[in-house]
């Protein structure tokens, strides 16, 4: 089973909030309910309860108990005493967690009493969810496997080998039952001088280049206003809606720079037919262009028949949604929903494309040559 992403997380967030079951939110993520249990448990938000003087228990607001240490002088409330802790001499101390965490869905994000409640609590919210759940990941790869003896007989094993000019590949094929690592975790222990060699005694290795880092989407960029009720999400809701609602797939080809010509493809995704309209740059009112363009020659009703649901990824040459859905008279003409950042997959069909147009066109390759597509 595939790791579960932040739209399975929003999905998730969203299935909480409309009281669903954890069966109908698995259904809906495509997980089993297990999954979405373990999901809540291990990636909520704690939140902690309020602590009179620092005491845990449930009755510390409101207890007024007194000499519970045996001093029959002593005035003050037990749960004040900073000389006993109360704690430990009473019985009626209670710091049990509230039961409503011991079942589902196992966090406040719904409870009538969260308000009001002293208790410690927890919240299931997408983003810190996959942020915490990315962050474990990423701790569990960085940590060595291999500790003390093992990973001393590892270095005995292969740094002598490298230091002879053997290649990590030859290394991990005719040691492969004395290695008990993969070859990338090998070239990861020796990034990381877990052994006594290091990148520099590898003969290829100091030529690469690094690997960049994919980059996180900004909550601004997240919070775009024209992606606001036009989610993946919401255009799941909408076509679980209107099952029988045809959609397009939108994107753009950009040439040798982000300036110049640019190629507007529509997929009609049933018929797994292209139109490719070319543009004179990447703007956002090319785009729309280039949709009254085509209203206009189709004709708006059969524009709407051929349209009626389109779904592109967040370049800013898709901004403009109001004048995409909308003709200059406001009537509308289409609904148009947005990928999540850096979710190409959301799109497959046109990705795919243009690796086809790839072929004809290679990245770096300028589209001015290119007259006219429509």
């Amino acid at each position: 089973m595939s790791r579960i992403t932040l739209s399975d997380r929003v999905a998730i967030e969203a299935g909480l909030y409309a009281k669903l079951s954890l069966r109908k939110i698995a259904e809906k993520i495509q997980k089993s309910p297990r999954y979405v249990s373990e999901e809540l448990k291990r990636n909520s938000t704690k939140i902690q309860g309020v602590r009179p003087h620092g005491k845990d228990c449930w009755n510390a607001t409101e207890c007024k108990r007194v000499k519970l240490c045996g001093d029959s002088f002593c005035q003050k409330r037990c749960v004040a005493c900073q000389t006993v802790d109360c704690r430990t001499v009473c019985r009626a101390y209670n710091n049990s967690p509230c039961v409503n965490l011991k079942r589902p869905p196992y966090v406040c994000n719904t409870c009538n009493l969260r308000r009001k409640c002293k208790l410690d609590r927890a919240y299931y919210i997408a983003q810190q969810a996959d942020a915490m759940a990315r962050r474990r990941y990423s701790d569990a790869r960085s940590k060595p496997h291999l500790r003390g003896a093992e990973m001393d007989a590892l270095d005995r094993l292969v740094s002598p080998l490298v230091k002879k000019g053997q290649p990590l590949t030859h290394i991990c094929l005719t040691h492969a039952d004395e290695i008990p690592v993969s070859q990338r975790t090998l070239y990861n222990y020796i990034g990381d001088r877990q052994l006594s060699i290091g990148n520099l005694d590898l003969r290829r290795k100091v030529g690469y280049r690094p690997r960049r880092k994919k980059k996180e989407p900004s909550e601004a960029f997240m919070n775009q206003e024209f992606r606001k009720t036009r989610s993946y999400l919401d255009f799941l809701e909408y076509m679980e809606k209107h099952p029988n609602t045809p959609y397009v797939e939108m994107d753009t080809v950009k040439g040798v720079r982000e300036k110049g010509k640019r190629l507007l493809t529509l997929l009609f995704t049933e018929q797994n037919f292209m139109l490719m309209l070319l543009m004179p740059d990447g703007t956002a009112d090319s785009v729309v262009e280039r949709i009254d363009w085509l209203t206009g020659a189709l004709g708006l009703d059969t524009f709407r028949s051929l349209f009626p649901v389109i779904l592109t990824d967040n370049g800013n040459e898709f901004k403009h949604t109001r004048e995409m859905e909308t003709t200059e008279d406001g009537e509308r003409r289409t609904k148009v929903f947005y990928c999540d950042p850096q979710a190409s997959w959301q799109k497959a069909h046109i990705e795919k494309n243009h690796e086809y147009i790839r072929y004809v066109l290679p990245k770096g390759k300028s589209l001015s040559v290119i007259d006219k597509l429509f």
